[in-house]
């Protein structure tokens, strides 16, 4: 058995879903306000100023702290159900199946929500790291519960759950540098859909940067 480990956006879709959830899950107010509230970020994140993590942590504060919990995943699940499917790659999920095919253990490893990432991963019968909402009580935070799995933690978090001796072969699927830590655990890396490795290379140590 071998071990499939698949980014999310842009990678089994076409391209961004968290950003389309946040404002899918914000009411009219929220819509009114946000060019005042995420402006700064956004224009920040655009110069080179912001990172991505750090405007997706703002964004979800913004959009989804003092939320019930309850709520968000009815929106999630139902933003799975409907939204998900006009997005997603037939490649990439052609390439689900021919792991599902051969017995692989498949893994979505994703810095997106697990609001719509649960349900939809339950639909597939696939497994799921991904950024997970906090909660005081019934109500969300709008933090992550042990932070955004994106960057270096894609990579922590596959080796805190997966024994990568315990299988044939890891292959990962990516298309972004916050892939790459999670691209160099693999003996099969694939970047933006084609091999980002020369065939025969093995995979690097768990810090390692994806090689030309």
């Amino acid at each position: 058995m071998d071990l499939a480990l698949f980014d999310f956006d842009g990678t089994i879709t076409t391209g961004n879903t968290y950003t389309p959830f946040l404002q899918y899950a914000s009411t009219a107010t929220m819509k009114r306000r946000a060019r005042r509230q995420l402006l700064w970020p956004w224009l920040g994140y655009k110069f080179g100023l912001v990172s991505a993590v750090a405007l997706r942590r703002q964004a979800t504060a913004y959009v989804l702290a003092g939320r019930r919990l309850t709520d968000i995943r009815a929106l999630g699940a139902r933003y799975a159900r409907e939204r998900l499917p006009r997005v997603l790659r037939p490649a990439a999920m052609a390439r689900i199946a021919w792991h599902r095919r051969r017995g692989d253990r498949v893994v979505v490893v994703s810095a997106s929500l697990d609001a719509y990432l649960v349900p939809w991963c339950r639909t597939h019968g696939l497994e799921l790291i991904c950024s997970e909402l906090e909660t005081d009580g019934s109500m969300l935070t709008g933090r992550y519960r042990g932070g955004d799995c994106a960057g270096a933690a894609k990579a922590t978090r596959v080796l805190e759950r997966f024994r990568l001796d315990d299988y044939g072969s890891v292959h990962a699927y990516g298309d972004t540098a916050e892939d790459r830590e999670m691209l160099a655990l693999a003996h099969h890396p694939v970047y933006r859909w084609r091999a980002a490795w020369r065939r025969g290379a093995r995979r690097a140590s768990a810090g390692g940067l994806l090689r030309d």
